[in-house]
């Protein structure tokens, strides 16, 4: 089961953020995944439609950050990704923060040689 939590916005909206196996063959082995929407349910239902189908949220054991909420308000898709640590410590001073990147960057599929 994908560790994930979620976060309520004082206007209302909720920041989701899930710890998903890479979709990409290829890919890291792990991916942190964050999603601004108007619900938890919507949120999960923009992962579901971008390809990514079994997607749950069960219980709030590793919510977003104050730093990953306030990236993903940024973003202007408001659907964004890293790599997820091994060790499951999200603010080890010893982890080099690589950047968020868009959804698409993720879910792009290899181009095929002609």
């Amino acid at each position: 089961m994908a560790a994930g939590g979620f976060c309520k916005l004082p206007n209302g909206t909720v920041v989701v953020a899930l710890n998903l196996p890479s979709p990409a063959a290829d890919g890291p082995g792990a991916v942190r995944v964050l999603v601004h929407s108007a619900n938890r349910a919507r949120a999960l239902t923009r992962l579901r439609n971008l390809g990514l189908r079994s997607v749950y949220l069960r219980g709030n054991a590793a919510p977003p950050t104050p730093d990953e909420v306030t990236a993903v308000l940024h973003h202007p898709d408001g659907l964004i990704w890293r790599t997820a640590p091994d060790n499951g410590v999200v603010g080890s001073p010893d982890l080099v923060q690589e950047l968020w990147r868009p959804i698409r960057s993720l879910l792009r599929r290899p181009a095929t040689p002609a």
